[in-house]
C-alpha cells in the first residue's frame, strides 16, 4: 500500500463513520476471515460498521467470531439496501470488480460512499478511491493484518481478530503449502497465534467438520474424474443430479479440484459443476508452476483469478463444454507438458 493510500485512509477514518464492508459472491474463507477481522478492527476504534454479504456461505465458517452480525443480501434485501445507501464509507474486500457481487452491483454502482478496495486479484478495475491491490499477497487476510499495521495499530489486534484473520490466510494460502506463502506470511500468522489465534481449533472447524454425505460426494467426483495424461491435465465433473443424490450444501465441493492436482505429474486440474438454478456451469481451475489458470480462465471461460488458482463459468451444457476444454488443451499442450 503507497504511502499516499495509507494516508487517504488514515483521513477517513479519522472521525466516526458508517462503513459497509462487502465479500464477493459465494465468499470463501478469506472473504468472510478478512471481512470479519476488518469489521472488529472498526467497530474497535469507534466506526459503526456491517458486513453485507452477496449470498450464503458454507456452515463451516460460521464458527467465525462476529458471523452472527453478518447480513445476506438475499435474505435481508431492504437492511442490506439501507445500510448501503446510509455508508460513508464501502470497504470491498477480496475481489477487485464490481460483477463478482452479482445482484449487488448495480446498488453499489449507484453508491455515493468513498469506496476502498483490498484485494490480490489480477487486473483490478478502477471503482475505489484507496486501493490496496498486490497479487504477490498470500490472501486478502494478510493485506488486512497490512492495513492494521500501516495505521498503526497492530497493538489493537485481539483475540477475535487474530482467529479470523488466521482462517483466511490458512484457507487460501492451502494451509501454508502455496507458493504465495512467504516468510512475511509466517511472520504474520506467528503474531496472530501470539495475538489469540487458536490454530488447531481452527484447522479443526475448517477441515474436519465433514458429513457423511459430503464424503460420498467427493467419491462421486473422484470416480468422475478423467486424466488426460498428454497434457498432464485432469478434469472432474458433477451434475446437478450428482449434487441432488448426496445432498448437496454450500461449500461441500470446496477443494475437490485440489485432488487432482496430487497425481504425480499433473500440472493442470479443472472442476466442472452443474448449476441449474444459474443455469450455469461452475468452473474452478488450479496449477502448478508457471501455467496460468488466470489467463486460461480470463480467455475461455468468462473468469479469473491467480495464476495458480482460478474459477470460470459456461452456459453451455456439460458434455459441450467438457469437449471444447478438451480441443482448448490442444493449443497449450507445449506449456504443459514442458
Amino acid at each position: 500500500m503507497n504511502l499516499k493510500d495509507i494516508n487517504a485512509l488514515k483521513a477517513l477514518l479519522s472521525t466516526p463513520q458508517k462503513i459497509v464492508i462487502i465479500p464477493h459472491k459465494n465468499p470463501d474463507g478469506d472473504a468472510i476471515g478478512s471481512t470479519l477481522g476488518l469489521y472488529h478492527y472498526l467497530q474497535d476504534i469507534g466506526h459503526k460498521a456491517t458486513i453485507v454479504s452477496p449470498n450464503d456461505y458454507p456452515k463451516f465458517l460460521k464458527w467465525i467470531p462476529g458471523n452472527d452480525s453478518i447480513l445476506n443480501f438475499e435474505k435481508e434485501n431492504y437492511q442490506s439496501k439501507d445500510r448501503i445507501n446510509e455508508a460513508s464509507i464501502i470497504f470491498t474486500l477480496d475481489f477487485n470488480h464490481l460483477g463478482r457481487i452479482g445482484q449487488m452491483q448495480p446498488f453499489l454502482e449507484q453508491a455515493n460512499a468513498t469506496f476502498v478496495m483490498i484485494d490480490h486479484h489480477q487486473e483490478p478495475a478502477d471503482y475505489a478511491s484507496v486501493m490496496y491491490s498486490d497479487v504477490n499477497m498470500s490472501s486478502t487476510c494478510e493485506m488486512v493484518y497490512n492495513v492494521i499495521e500501516f495505521l498503526g495499530d497492530v497493538s489493537k489486534i485481539d483475540a477475535k481478530i487474530a482467529n479470523c484473520l488466521y482462517t483466511g490466510i490458512m484457507t487460501d494460502t492451502g494451509s501454508f503449502r502455496f507458493a504465495s506463502t512467504t516468510s512475511r506470511t509466517h511472520e504474520v500468522v506467528a503474531d496472530l497465534i501470539r495475538k489469540g489465534a487458536k490454530n488447531t481449533d481452527i484447522h479443526q472447524k475448517i477441515y474436519n467438520a465433514n458429513t457423511p454425505s459430503r464424503l460420498h460426494l467427493l467419491g462421486c467426483a473422484l470416480k468422475n474424474m478423467v486424466i488426460l495424461k498428454e497434457f498432464n491435465t485432469v478434469y472432474i465433473t458433477l451434475s446437478q443430479e450428482e449434487l441432488d443424490t448426496y445432498n448437496y450444501q454450500k461449500g461441500d465441493t470446496e477443494g475437490f479440484v485440489n485432488y487432482g492436482l496430487t497425481l504425480e505429474g499433473i500440472k493442470f486440474a479443472v472442476i466442472f459443476i452443474e448449476n441449474k438454478e444459474e443455469g450455469i456451469l461452475k468452473i474452478s481451475l488450479r496449477s502448478i508452476g508457471d501455467f496460468s489458470v488466470n489467463e486460461f480462465s480470463r480467455k475461455h471461460f468468462n473468469g479469473g483469478g491467480h495464476t495458480n488458482a482460478a474459477g470460470g463459468k459456461s452456459d453451455d451444457s456439460m458434455e459441450e463444454t467438457t469437449n471444447y476444454f478438451k480441443n482448448l488443451l490442444k493449443d497449450y499442450k507445449e506449456e504443459l507438458t514442458a
